[in-house]
């Protein structure tokens, strides 16, 4: 799904860019993490404004490079994204990506500067950026597939999910394996409340206390040496 977004976009010459969760599940490895189904995309308002006046409930097909898979997708714009503040809450999301086989969606948001305060771009849920913060967006791949990124991943993430997220391998019944570079299910890692509840208790599995690319002490040095 967030292929088919991806490649659409670039076809089509729409600026986009991955945050929140999916911007984490980047910093790891490039690809979605495995407890979060909650994909995210952002979008500058000029943009949704142009995507709600000449893409709204467009359809769009995908077909994977092998042609094994082909799926449809509506773009749905919420006919409030107009709206720029908060409100009532009921409008936070101002499109979605749908795929049209089972109703899975990105959630797709909207920043900008509404001068209060000014100079500062946020969605309708609070997060704020600088300008700097966000261009010029870096070029990368996610699950394959060219993508962009904000400029300051970094502070950005840190921002929204304390640096914890960064360096902390265990999660939500999952345990990152250092060698493959991939989250893999661990029953002995607590889920929900009681993973919480670790989490603001890291400790570092004996299995992977390890300077190897990938590891706990390998992304704290990657946080020193941005800061």
């Amino acid at each position: 799904m967030v292929r088919a977004w991806l490649q659409t976009t670039a076809k089509e010459g729409i600026e986009t860019w991955i945050a929140h969760g999916t911007l984490l599940g980047w910093w790891w490895n490039a690809k979605l993490l495995p407890w979060d189904w909650d994909l995210d995309v952002q979008v500058t308002a000029d943009t949704l404004t142009m995507l709600g006046e000449k893409y709204n409930m467009t359809r769009h097909t995908y077909e994977s490079e092998d042609k094994s898979v082909k799926r449809t997708y509506l773009l749905d714009i919420n006919p409030w994204s107009w709206q720029r503040v908060r409100g009532d809450g009921m409008n936070i999301i101002d499109a979605r990506w749908i795929d049209v086989r089972n109703g899975l969606f990105i959630d797709i948001t909207g920043i900008a500067d509404t001068g209060d305060p000014a100079g500062i771009l946020h969605c309708k849920n609070y997060h704020r950026y600088t300008v700097d913060d966000i261009w010029p967006l870096r070029d990368t791949v996610y699950e394959g597939t060219p993508a962009k990124i904000p400029y300051n991943y970094d502070e950005i993430l840190i921002k929204e999910y304390n640096a914890k997220a960064l360096v902390t391998t265990e999660y939500e019944g999952h345990r990152w394996n250092v060698k493959k570079k991939v989250w893999e299910l661990a029953k002995d890692v607590p889920t929900g409340k009681k993973g919480q509840v670790q989490l603001s208790n890291p400790r570092v599995p004996s299995k992977y206390s390890t300077v190897e690319t990938g590891g706990i002490f390998h992304n704290i040095y990657r946080l020193i040496h941005w800061w």
